[in-house]
């Protein structure tokens, strides 16, 4: 007969299996109206308590696929406006990464829109923003951005998770992971998508929004702007609630039943999800009907009901962060010029300008930017070189701003060279973003980790500093 030690390591994986089944199967009993007590509100995460003070409580992530190009939005360079057509420095150049352009002569290429100063603070960026440029006191623009990536899957990979290698989980999971969310009926990550005009299409993936090899549940959940948000949301015809809900009874305690024998977390996962779907049934509904919204607030924003705009995505982030989503991520694509980049400029200002002043100022109106931190960026910037009338993808310096969650407003942070070439002052790793991204949520980046193959990862890996002087 096997001694007791022998079963021991089972006995650990049944007891933890059944434990966390336990707290599935409370939620789902509460929102059935069981006879278990009511859990506490949202969904936690593995810490406690924060490692600091929190700033922020949620993350607005507007990610501008495709690779905006900062001279032409907010990193003005007149010293490359005289120099157009003019040869690139082989100093700057040779022996340096290039995408499209390796082996063919670098020209200069003047920015091809102007610059303005916009508020008291005096950011410069582009005439094109005006609306944006009467936030510009709340804003920080950082200038001197750099990343590993030259390609668009490998830099999306390495905004999004600190390494091109596909598989690492997403600054949403880690952030989520870490620290749960407050939203009761919805996911803690929520991802939204809107195309444009005037650039081209590169696809973005699910994987960038993943939870690699943490828990599936803290991956981001994906919602349409058009037409059903979320895929087969409404039950089949002739199935009433009362049938479903004794349909995912059954799945989840033959589920329950299984977790408890093999102790795979990924079943807990799956016990959750089914809870989730059931609970997105009546709140996203409630999330998409803007009806409530008074028509001040529709004008501010310049959108219509389901028009799938990133217009309407920044009005439905407001709603989101307002329901207690932790971190919510918009990408809006078609930043990729490399032809015809003053209209496709032009075209992407349109769609941005008022969209992000309005989310600014919605937010400030009601008392929520002082702890949303909100994020604009691209996966990379554009080359100072031409590309035709276009510019080639460039990794070496770009710009991202920040606004609320405890960010230092009116202020610019770092610089690219005269010509735009590469971050020389202050230069900000992507790392560097992320930690500063957990810092304000009250994380200490080196301290968020999870043990994997035998190694304790991180969201910024083996690097990244917080930007203090960026903070208030």
């Amino acid at each position: 007969m096997k001694s007791s030690s022998a079963y021991s390591p089972l006995h650990r994986r049944a007891f933890l299996s059944r434990a966390t089944y336990g707290f599935g199967a409370a939620a789902l009993a509460n929102l059935w109206g069981g006879p278990t007590a009511a859990p506490a509100a949202g969904h936690p995460g593995i810490l406690s308590s924060t490692h600091l003070p929190a700033r922020a409580k949620r993350v607005i992530f507007l990610s501008m696929a495709g690779g905006p190009s900062h001279l032409e939005t907010f990193d003005p360079k007149p010293v490359l406006a005289r120099m157009d057509g003019q040869p690139m420095p082989e100093s700057m150049t040779k022996g340096q990464q290039i995408a499209q352009l390796q082996g063919q002569a670098l020209k200069c290429f003047a920015p091809q829109i102007g610059f303005k100063k916009y508020g008291k603070s005096g950011q410069e960026f582009s005439e094109l923003l005006p609306l944006l440029g009467t936030m510009a006191d709340e804003m920080c623009i950082v200038r001197s951005v750099y990343t590993e990536a030259i390609n668009h899957d490998p830099a999306h990979m390495f905004m999004n998770t600190g390494s091109q290698i596909a598989g690492r989980p997403s600054m949403g999971a880690w952030a989520t992971y870490g620290l749960g969310s407050e939203a009761e009926n919805l996911p803690g990550f929520v991802v939204l998508t809107s195309n444009g005009r005037g650039g081209q299409n590169q696809p973005i993936a699910a994987r960038q929004w993943a939870s690699g090899f943490i828990p599936s549940r803290f991956q981001g959940v994906h919602l349409r702007g058009k037409g059903d948000p979320v895929m087969y949301l409404n039950a089949p015809p002739g199935v009433s609630r009362e049938r479903q809900q004794d349909v995912v009874g059954a799945i989840n305690a033959l589920n329950g039943q299984h977790l408890a024998d093999v102790g795979d977390p990924e079943i807990a996962t799956r016990i959750a999800q089914y809870e989730m779907a059931f609970k997105l049934q009546a709140s996203v509904p409630e999330l998409m009907d803007l009806a409530k919204e008074p028509a001040s607030v529709m004008d501010l924003y310049g959108c219509k009901p389901g028009d799938g705009s990133f217009a309407y995505n920044c009005l439905l982030a407001r709603r989101l962060a307002e329901r207690g989503v932790r971190f919510i991520q918009l990408y809006h694509k078609d930043w990729d010029h490399h032809g015809d980049i003053k209209q496709g400029v032009t075209y992407k200002a349109e769609e941005i300008d008022r969209a992000c002043m309005a989310l600014l100022t919605d937010l400030k109106q009601r008392d929520m930017l002082k702890d949303t931190l909100v994020i604009w960026g691209g996966e990379f910037g554009r080359t100072p070189m031409s590309q035709g009338n276009g510019r080639d993808h460039h990794n070496k310096g770009f710009s991202v701003w920040m606004a609320g969650g405890g960010i230092k407003p009116g202020i610019s942070y770092g610089a690219t060279d005269e010509l735009g070439y590469q971050a020389v002052q202050d230069p900000v790793d992507v790392h560097d973003l992320h930690a500063t991204m957990l810092q304000l949520l009250g994380v200490d980046h080196l301290r968020l980790t999870y043990r994997f193959q035998g190694r304790d990862y991180r969201l910024t890996d083996i690097k990244g500093k917080v930007l203090t002087p960026i903070l208030a």
